[in-house]
């Protein structure tokens, strides 16, 4: 059965953590996933990454056509990544019919205290100049299939509201 769900948030939103668990889910009902994660595409599509606009474009154009070609073929697409633009979630639900944007919403703070990356820190120093919410604006959803704050809960909780999103439009089977 083919969808997919964009989690969409700031970086330490936790965002990651609730795809792990979405994954697992999935897999347990039989399904095999694909799971598009940023962090891992970029290092092979802009492997020398200056996070500038034209190379986000270029990015997020090559995630969401990625994932509307693996969706045809019948899998199931997680989508792990930040994706700051609105435009570049909505050119992937434009190319999938069954696609679900979950906004991880967590307060810059608590992502910022989280920093599991140092990209908080690089931004503070001066060593980065592009990082979402800190220094780039970060668009959320304006109408997202569900919304999740990564500051309650757990991923386990998340993850669940998301299959319980999904099992209510039948997408599971």
């Amino acid at each position: 059965m083919s969808f997919a769900v964009w989690l969409t948030g700031l970086s330490g939103s936790g965002k990651s953590a609730i795809a792990r668990e979405l994954v697992s889910r999935l897999q347990a009902r039989g399904l095999e996933p694909a799971v598009l994660e940023s962090d891992v595409l970029r290092t092979q599509l802009t492997p020398r990454a200056s996070y500038s606009g034209a190379e986000r474009d270029f990015f997020y154009a090559g995630l969401a056509q990625l994932g509307a070609w693996i969706a045809a073929q019948g899998r199931p697409v997680v989508f792990d990544a930040t994706a700051n633009r609105r435009a570049y979630r909505d050119a992937a639900r434009a190319q999938i019919g069954r696609f679900a944007e979950v906004f991880v919403d967590t307060p810059l703070e608590v992502c910022a205290a989280r920093d599991v990356k140092g990209l908080y820190r690089a931004a503070r120093e001066g060593r980065s100049e592009t990082l979402p919410g800190a220094q780039a604006a970060y668009e959320p959803a304006l109408a997202p299939e569900l919304v999740l704050h990564g500051d309650r809960g757990t991923p386990a909780q998340g993850a669940q509201a998301v299959m319980a999103w999904l099992e209510g439009r039948g997408w599971l089977g």
